[in-house]
């Protein structure tokens, strides 16, 4: 049911929407961020250039079993000679080639290209890995910016509403209706409004900094995000579907199998290896051969020479190399089998939590919309008391505080919901680009500069593969203040 859904910002058909809703001119979406993120944001793109050089390891195994040519050209001057030589040979010049074919290396090579390509596999699953925690990081750095813009508003009303109160009751004072201690109480909320209004303003700054780290531009005027598509009913469900879909659990798996095709090519220290040679050669002695009494003509001036053969080398003792490299091997094959096990314990305490943390918050939104609903009903009734003079200015200071504070816990619970809804997904493996249908051009394929690294034969070769990206910087943006669009 989860594996293909798409993001799709639909209209505000969540509570959110209503607490959370900005203007109505251009703004930014959830997708748009995303997009950005996943175009721009450096982590991510430095995952993607490491899977690329995880890519070349390939290669690297191959090359160990396939043909080597070399060759050595020199041009020697001989300053002193030996006195016993018969011949006089004041210079040469000499090329040689040789040529090695692999063709037994006890499996080394086999397992090691094993290795590298499952390797290639789990380094796939740690940028999907990495997409996800960039998206998770977006989603709560968007919900972070309308949470705060939301709660500055809330405080901004809230010292609107003191001031007019701190006037009235002084206004009431001057002509006797209440005392000194009703415009001190008075004074004394405004001033801790106010207070809390420059403490919600330096939290919407934090949250906007945060947001231009992650997503790389500054905020525009953000609309609500769109629903998050359907959950799992119990956490049961949602650990099956991590357990076969998270991404970390699926590169854990990948080094530990690939951590047992190094425990096997180990074992080729100790067993023979087969190489087939050849070698060639030319000297030219340059016309300054010369032998005592034979006449230069008659003697040749340049000398070939080429060989073939099988070459086995046999190992009988090496000081307990092999059996030490088997056994680190082994140690760490079981290194990584255990942080497959921890891997996955992860994956399940924080679907779990994940899921916990979800069902609170959605809990938490509804009870207290019931609190935001009863204390502006209070707030109401309070007033019409004091006007009456059944209530105090006390009173009616002591519920604005309660409704701001409802207010304030419901846009928290509201951005805390969709923050472990959309964690839940991402545990899941159902937060990737793959799943949430970005807008900005195709996606990143790894598969396409790996098929080109496993083609390159040649040692002239270069990255021919469009590159993974450019990171946005974010230097030229401006220093961001706490101050609200349309305020």
């Amino acid at each position: 049911m989860l594996k293909g859904w798409r993001f799709r910002l639909l209209a505000g058909t969540m509570g959110v929407a209503s607490m959370m809703a900005t203007t109505t001119a251009r703004a930014d979406d959830l997708r748009d961020a995303l997009a950005l993120a996943y175009a721009g944001n450096p982590t991510l793109l430095a995952a993607r250039e490491q899977l690329r050089a995880t890519d070349a390891a390939v290669t690297l195994a191959r090359a160990d079993g396939l043909p080597s040519l070399n060759g050595v050209a020199s041009e020697t001057e001989f300053v002193r000679q030996s006195e016993l030589s018969t011949a006089d040979m004041p210079r040469m010049a000499s090329l040689t080639g040789t040529m090695t074919v692999p063709l037994y290396n006890g499996g080394a090579v086999k397992n090691a290209i094993r290795a590298a390509d499952t390797r290639v596999i789990a380094g796939r699953a740690d940028l999907r890995g990495t997409e996800s925690g960039i998206f998770t990081q977006t989603v709560a750095a968007y919900l972070d910016v309308i949470r705060t813009q939301v709660i500055v508003k809330l405080n901004k009303a809230q010292v609107q509403t003191l001031e007019a109160n701190l006037k009235a009751t002084s206004d009431r004072f001057q002509i006797g209706d209440v005392t000194r201690t009703d415009v001190a109480q008075s004074q004394s909320r405004l001033a801790l409004a106010v207070g809390n209004l420059r403490g919600a303003e330096a939290s919407v700054v934090q949250a906007r900094e945060t947001y231009i780290q992650i997503i790389g531009k500054v905020p525009g005027d953000l609309q609500p995000p769109p629903p998050l598509p359907p959950l799992p009913k119990a956490p049961e469900d949602a650990v099956a579907i991590a357990l076969d879909g998270n991404p970390d659990l699926a590169g854990a798996r990948g080094r530990s199998k690939a951590a047992g095709y190094d425990a096997e090519g180990a074992k080729a220290s100790r067993l023979p290896k087969v190489t087939l040679f050849a070698d060639g050669g030319y000297t030219d002695y340059l016309h300054s051969l010369s032998v005592a009494g034979v006449p230069t003509s008659l003697l040749p001036q340049s000398d070939k020479s080429a060989d073939v053969g099988i070459r086995a080398t046999i190992p009988l003792y090496q000081g307990g190399r092999p059996s030490a490299l088997i056994k680190q091997a082994e140690a760490r094959e079981g290194q990584a089998m255990d942080q497959e096990i921890a891997t996955e314990r992860a994956v399940i305490a924080n679907v779990r939590a994940a899921f916990s943390n979800y069902r609170a918050a959605n809990e938490i939104i509804a009870s207290t919309q019931t609190a935001v609903d009863a204390a502006q009903l209070s707030l109401q009734g309070v007033r019409a008391e004091n006007s009456v003079g059944n209530r105090t200015i006390l009173d009616i200071l002591n519920a604005e505080q309660e409704l701001v504070n409802a207010q304030v816990q419901l846009v928290t619970a509201q951005r805390n919901a969709y923050v472990a809804g959309f964690s839940l997904l991402s545990a899941m493996g159902r937060a990737e680009a793959r799943d949430l249908g970005l807008d900005g051009g195709a996606l990143y394929d790894p598969t396409v500069h790996a098929r080109s690294a496993r083609g390159e034969w040649t040692d002239w070769g270069s990255d021919k593969v469009q590159g993974a990206g450019v990171p946005t910087r974010t230097v030229d943006t401006p220093a961001q203040n706490g101050s609200i669009p349309g305020q």
